[in-house]
């Protein structure tokens, strides 16, 4: 039987072992909602950048079948099955560090990243169907023109014409297409990085909540297991 110390520690581990699983749940949910919302910008944003939402799901179904075997070693009291489960966690806790710090690194230049794509995408704007719905929904949504102003369109289209996307309200008695005149001068690069900012200073506040629960959970895993060890071997 457990002494009273140990049924404590037990307890503890199981109530963190909850918590560590909410957290794969937030995860999960986090890179779910961002890969939901935000997808259709996929084109201005490089791929191995927009496959950090994936990878944000994965590492949250991770947490959650790591944390059942957390979950049954504590109420099993089986050392074999905690020490699992507190390397697994440890292994799962240096990903997400290594995983916040390339994001960091990325994103310091994202803004070079997401210009090219912005240049590339126009570029090919007549050929590709998917890149005219992309500018279409970007500069709709975000009501802008262009990677940083209409001007930009100026290799693509002539006659000072922009893509009807540009032009929120056209007085058709003054024009029946979309012109300077009558265009937003916002541009969407900068809109987007906006938005992504703001998304990042949210994703870094949960992986940060996220990475002090985990630590915690795994400290109460060595606590218990070293519990567990004493206690059978004084059998």
């Amino acid at each position: 039987m457990a002494s009273g110390g140990l049924a404590c520690v037990k307890y503890l581990t199981f109530f963190c072992n909850l918590l560590f699983a909410l957290t794969g749940l937030l995860i999960f949910l986090v890179g779910g909602m961002v890969q939901l919302n935000y997808a259709h910008y996929s084109n201005f944003v490089s791929d191995h950048i927009w496959t950090a939402p994936i990878i944000l799901m994965i590492v949250g179904a991770a947490v959650a079948v790591i944390c059942f075997l957390g979950c049954c070693g504590a109420l099993k009291e089986s050392s074999c099955m905690i020490l699992s489960f507190a390397l697994l966690a440890v292994v799962i806790f240096l990903f997400e560090i290594g995983l916040g710090l390339a994001g960091y690194v990325k994103h310091t230049g994202l803004h070079q990243i997401m210009e090219f794509q912005f240049n590339s995408t126009m570029q090919h704007y007549k050929e590709r169907a998917d890149y005219r719905d992309a500018w279409t929904l970007l500069q709709t949504e975000l009501d802008c023109c262009g990677t940083n102003g209409p001007n930009d369109w100026e290799s693509v289209f002539p006659n000072s014409t922009l893509p009807a996307a540009c032009c929120s309200v056209i007085n058709l008695s003054e024009a029946k297409e979309c012109t300077n005149v009558h265009a937003t001068q916002h541009g969407c690069l900068q809109k987007l990085l906006e938005i992504l900012d703001s998304k990042t200073l949210i994703l870094a506040s949960v992986v940060l909540g996220v990475a002090g629960i985990q630590m915690l959970t795994i400290l109460f895993a060595c606590c218990l297991y070293r519990s567990f060890r004493r206690s059978y071997d004084h059998v």
